[in-house]
């Protein structure tokens, strides 16, 4: 018998069911993952005992254990397929087809009624290259008492998947019809049914029916970026130069790039020795507070909750801070890394700016590592009388020359008279020889 006059022999509540799986199955892929591996049967030799999804030529849905599909939820039902690659911020829609093969004439005596059928579905909670979602169908007096179906889910990067919450809905042609399946259907299972969601399904086509969930895809991410800035200066930047004691403005910018909502975002910084924190500078601005407010000091100890953000949406917060006393600074050219740290749940991501300072020895100072008395180190100034120390007519100080003293005196003489006698001692044996 061909599809047209099955749609148009259905039942009015059945008409609908009919199109949808018209539109949806009709390729009999045997191809894609199924199981277990089970007795086959046809619509002409139907199973002689409860079983699911196992006719091999079913008219309208084709290879029955091939049950399940998924398609764009905006998409038309004829784009349901058994792979689809899922892209962040969009709902894709599942369905799943079922249905007792167990004889007509079986129902009479009950051998041919489901008693206990339930539909279960995992959906994986990240996608990121390849991954497969499962449905199950089962009852207690099945054989077997469980089957399963997927379909392949990809994506490009770490995508999110979750089910709409009250999305679940079953379509056949009893009371249950349009009827709202429980969200447990994506975790323990949820009853199907006929007459009601009890678990009892008769035998035969006419008892079967689809159900249908929404899954969101969703990538939540945020960027986090540290700049700094000398007070009273405008510009922004990864990196400044200032001097021991100059004051300094942090900028913290935390943004929303995912496909969800963020909530209790966390902002904290950790400040560098020799870096210190001015209190009550601390600022937030945002879509609440556009002009600014100021919030709590606690950013530089356990971190500051600066709310709850919608995707693209973004806070700026800021604050101020002082370079230590020069005394405080060893000589030479210095590097303070200031990270600000932020955190969305799990998720952590930091970023820092610098801050360089650049003090000259003193004299007889020596560099970080440097032994004192290394000729690395800064030698001493020597000023004349009247010009004070550090004037910039001081000049560096010569190297001393070696002290002497009578002993050393004494030894110089002695060394001397022994040269003058050895080349008098010369000159009279020259004359000698003669």
């Amino acid at each position: 018998m061909s599809i047209l006059s099955l749609i148009k022999r259905a039942p009015k509540r059945t008409s609908a069911i009919v199109a949808v799986l018209t539109a949806v199955i009709i390729v009999p892929l045997s191809l894609h993952a199924w199981g277990p591996s089970r007795t086959l049967y046809t619509t002409a030799a139907p199973a002689g005992h409860v079983t699911f999804n196992s006719i091999t030529d079913n008219p309208v849905q084709g290879y029955e254990p091939n049950f399940m599909r998924i398609k764009d939820a905006s998409a038309s039902n004829s784009t349901y397929a058994d792979s689809i690659k899922v892209v962040p911020g969009k709902e894709y829609t599942v369905f799943v087809y079922y249905h007792n093969n167990a004889s007509t004439h079986l129902n009479a005596s009950g051998a041919g009624i489901a008693t206990g059928a339930y539909v279960r579905a995992e959906i994986p909670a990240i996608v990121n290259g390849s991954a497969s979602s499962v449905t199950y169908i089962g009852a207690t007096n099945a054989t077997p008492t469980q089957i399963w179906d997927d379909v392949t889910l990809t994506s490009d990067s770490n995508t999110y998947l979750q089910m709409v919450a009250g999305s679940a809905h079953i379509y056949n042609n009893g009371a249950t019809n349009g009827a709202t399946l429980g969200d447990s259907i994506v975790t323990t299972g949820t009853p199907l049914g006929y007459d009601a969601l009890n678990g009892v399904v008769p035998g035969c086509s006419e008892y079967s029916g689809y159900v249908t969930f929404n899954v969101k895809a969703t990538q939540p991410d945020f960027t986090v970026q540290k700049q700094v800035r000398l007070a009273g200066t405008t510009e922004w930047k990864e990196d400044v130069t200032v001097k021991a004691g100059d004051t300094l403005e942090y900028r913290i910018e935390y943004k929303n790039t995912g496909t969800t909502d963020q909530s209790n975002v966390i902002v904290k910084d950790v400040l560098p020795a020799h870096v210190s924190y001015v209190n009550g500078t601390t600022t937030i601005k945002n879509a609440s507070n556009p002009n600014g407010k100021t919030v709590s000091d606690n950013l530089t100890g356990d971190g500051i909750n600066i709310g709850n953000y919608t995707p693209g949406s973004n806070a700026f917060v800021k604050f101020n801070a002082t370079v230590g006393p020069i005394e405080s600074l060893e000589c030479g050219t210095k590097t303070l890394i200031n990270t600000a740290k932020v955190s969305v749940g799990d998720n952590h991501k930091q970023d820092t700016a610098n801050v360089t300072v650049n003090r000259s020895c003193q004299p007889n100072e020596c560099l970080p590592g440097i032994p004192v008395g290394d000729v690395r180190c800064t030698p001493p100034k020597e000023c004349k009388p009247g010009v004070p120390e550090g004037d910039a007519r001081c000049v560096t100080a010569p190297p001393e020359l070696p002290h002497t003293g009578p002993v050393q005196n004494i030894v110089a003489f002695l060394g001397l008279g022994a040269l003058i006698a050895s080349i008098a001692y010369y000159v009279a044996s020259r004359r000698a020889h003669a």
